[in-house]
């Protein structure tokens, strides 16, 4: 590794949650934050200008066109349930349809995919992992993927396989095999093909040569937002945007999850394991990026085409969103292709971005003057004493403080909620980057740097309504929840997936929601769900409770009450601090049915449960 950190972060207030106004002050205090920032905004002037960054779900023109490796979304947190490893993920192809056989998708056996960590703030990797694929069909005489129900990661029914190769390379250079020809399940078909899905993942998790722990298959989507209103020239379904009536257009799509859970002191500057988050080796940084053969060779005999020459980089993510939405579509593609030490030339588009001056001109917030040096700190340095590494060198990258503990009660706002280990330290599952980035550009964060600025009073309201995926994340690894089926649940839907018929139940198939219903229910890492309906909502506020027994922590983070109606997530509440009950309103339309779901997420634990409304 390189030399160690330097930075000044957090304060001593990390052991508990402070408010709002605490966080604030906290970041805000001193001269560091606003001259740190400025400082690192005047380095920009002294960057290489060729190139930068990042990738999100069909973000520029060129990967838009290539699915199989345009990634997605990338994560890095401290894992909930082994707090001394970091837990990374990079997920490739969007808007996986789960029934889409015979030709299911797959990682791309002419790609390379990789995750790079930088450890001292100077923009290039001082380490990075590297992923390649190979694929076998056992039966070429069939067209089908399975010829029976895959009981193992060996059944002979399984006929079309890949496996994978992982390569670790240290800043210098040197390459370090870790693992070759390891497992990867197959895609998540249905009742009779996968009859237990989550026993062939769990059977395709590896540990490498260097004890890093690695899973890389397809699961469900993890990332919410409504794309069909905010494409629609910003539209916000109901204003301000945190009452939510958002419809998220990921529900019910797949993509392909590359996770890997790393030991920290495999991945700080000097080796340590820091338990203060001041520590100067605490501040790492994550993207990933895939790439393809400079040279491809099409076949005119039916056959494969084949690549050769340098590998050259076509996908590249770190922070969510930032080609995506502040990138103009005239650079989309130059930003994909290059490195992070290049990226001084977008930062014109960060001090100036374009979403910024479209709230302006459709919702008449008071968004801050430019140039926006808050927005060089989320997305380009880090936020000094926090995630800002000492002389960094501006650069794109998902930056993550290892030493912030992890939080008893997650934020889906992060640390614009008071959850300082949530986004931008690091990126979670659960994490709301959308409407975290959406208050961010309107000027949520501006005071931070300018204490003498007012930001508009809607910046801290907007949203695009969805405030959660569709299905939660395990508790435990690769915690990407597991896959949408294929047979019992189509994206698009209006309700939730896994719907199961209920015995006296309705034509529809789904139990009528009375005063009181009651049942158990043996969990999945992919969600177990008994499922009630409001045939004839009226309109008005229904609250609902549950209770349930065994009660054990981190058990009732994995318990919850969900709610949808036409294809829109109402509600999910957990049980947080696993205290046996929940409770949450929701408000349903009047008119269309909406669909009540107690849901267990945790592999094997059965409860007892018992769902009232008034």
């Amino acid at each position: 590794m390189t030399n160690p950190l330097r930075s000044r972060l957090i304060g001593p207030s990390v052991g508990r949650l402070p408010s709002r106004r605490q966080f604030l002050a906290l970041l805000g205090a001193g001269a560091a934050g606003a001259g740190a920032l400025a400082s690192g905004v005047a380095r920009f002037s002294a960057l290489a200008v060729p190139g930068a960054d990042a990738s999100s779900h069909r973000e520029a023109p060129l990967i838009s066109q290539d699915p199989v490796a345009d990634n997605t979304d990338v994560y890095a947190f401290r894992s909930p349930d082994n707090p001394s490893t970091v837990t990374l993920i990079a997920n490739f192809i969007p808007f996986e349809f789960p029934a889409g056989g015979p030709n299911y998708s797959k990682f791309g056996d002419d790609v390379l995919y990789e995750i790079y960590v930088d450890n001292n703030g100077d923009a290039l990797p001082e380490l990075s992992y590297q992923f390649t694929f190979t694929s076998s069909v056992q039966n070429p005489s069939t067209f089908l993927y399975n010829t029976g129900p895959i009981g193992s990661l060996t059944d002979p029914n399984w006929n079309v396989r890949q496996t994978m190769t992982v390569t670790m390379v240290d800043g210098a250079g040197k390459r370090t095999p870790l693992g070759s020809d390891l497992p990867t399940p197959p895609v998540n078909i249905g009742p009779k093909s996968t009859p237990n899905y989550d026993a062939l993942a769990a059977a395709a998790v590896s540990t490498l040569a260097n004890g890093v722990k690695v899973f890389a298959g397809q699961r469900a989507d993890p990332f919410f937002v409504d794309l069909g209103s905010l494409f629609d020239l910003l539209t916000i379904r109901k204003l301000p945007g945190n009452a939510g009536s958002g419809v998220n257009a990921l529900n019910g799509y797949n993509v392909h999850s590359i996770v890997l859970q790393v030991p920290i002191t495999q991945l700080t500057a000097n080796g340590s394991a820091p338990t203060d988050p001041k520590d100067p080796n605490a501040v790492i940084g994550v993207w990933s990026t895939s790439s393809r053969r400079s040279m491809s060779v099409l076949s005119t005999a039916g056959k494969a085409s084949t690549a050769s020459g340098d590998w050259v980089q076509i996908s590249r993510l770190g922070a969510p969103l930032v080609n995506e939405a502040v990138i103009p579509i005239g650079s989309k593609d130059l930003w994909n292709s290059s490195r992070p030490k290049d990226d001084a030339q977008f930062l014109k588009y960060v001090l100036d971005p374009e979403p910024a001056r479209l709230l302006n001109a459709l919702y008449k917030i008071a968004v801050p003057p430019t140039p926006r040096d808050d927005l060089v700190a989320i997305f380009l340095t880090g936020i000094p004493n926090a995630t800002m590494p000492p002389k960094v060198t501006p650069s794109e990258q998902l930056r993550l403080n290892v030493a912030v503990p992890v939080s008893a009660t997650p934020n889906r706002m992060g640390v614009l909620g008071g959850d300082l280990q949530g986004y931008p330290n690091g990126r979670r599952l659960n994490d709301d980057v959308v409407d975290i980035a959406l208050q961010a550009l309107a000027g949520a964060a501006y005071p931070l740097f300018h204490p003498g600025f007012k930001a508009d009073p809607l910046a801290g309201q907007l949203g695009d309504g969805v405030d959660g995926p569709s299905v939660l994340p395990s508790g435990a690894f690769p915690y990407v929840a597991s896959p949408f089926q294929g047979y019992d649940y189509s994206a698009g839907v209006a309700v939730a997936p896994n719907i199961a018929g209920v015995v006296g139940a309705p034509a529809s198939g789904i139990a009528e929601l009375g005063p009181s219903s009651s049942g158990s229910l043996t969990g999945s890492t992919g969600g177990a769900y008994a499922n009630y309906q409001i045939s004839n909502p009226s309109g008005s506020a229904v609250k609902l409770t549950l209770t349930y027994s065994p009660v054990r922590a981190p058990l009732g983070q994995q318990i919850a009450i969900e709610a949808y109606q036409n294809g829109a997530k109402l509600v999910g509440a957990t049980d947080s601090n696993s205290a046996g009950s929940v409770s949450t309103t929701i408000t349903p339309s009047s008119g269309s049915a909406a669909l009540v779901k107690v849901a267990n997420y945790a592999q094997g634990d059965t409860i007892a449960y018992t769902l009232t409304r008034p």
